[in-house]
């Protein structure tokens, strides 16, 4: 964030610009079970939704942990609507630098959920 959005009292929240998204940091946020199923449901909505939407089985500071992971390796985009706090993936942003890493993963974690009965 920039000095000058924290002196305006912004809520802006920091994201890493294109040029620093980095496959490790992607995969590491994509490898825990907890963020992918968040990007799983990000992907099937295709538009912007709240933390509050997400029920994941984990207290409220793990799953502030989780969003924060995604956000910083460049998988979400976090923005304040209101109180609201609105996650959308990063899709065009991950395609670009990564043809066919997002596809390929979320395909797997759905056969994966259907051999596992999830």
């Amino acid at each position: 964030m920039t000095t000058a959005a924290r002196a305006n009292g912004s809520r802006d929240l920091p994201h890493p610009a294109l040029e620093e998204i980095r496959l490790e940091s992607v995969l590491h946020a994509l490898a825990d079970p907890m963020r992918l199923q968040v990007v799983r449901e990000l992907a099937a909505d295709r538009d912007e939704l709240s933390c509050s939407h997400f029920d994941l089985p984990v207290t409220k500071s793990t799953t502030t942990h989780h969003f924060r992971v995604l956000r910083e390796s460049g998988v979400i985009r976090q923005v304040y609507r209101g109180t609201a706090k609105m996650n959308g993936l990063r899709r065009d942003d991950l395609d670009d630098l990564f043809p066919g890493l997002l596809d390929s993963v979320l395909a797997a974690a759905a056969r994966q959920a259907d051999r596992l009965g999830g």
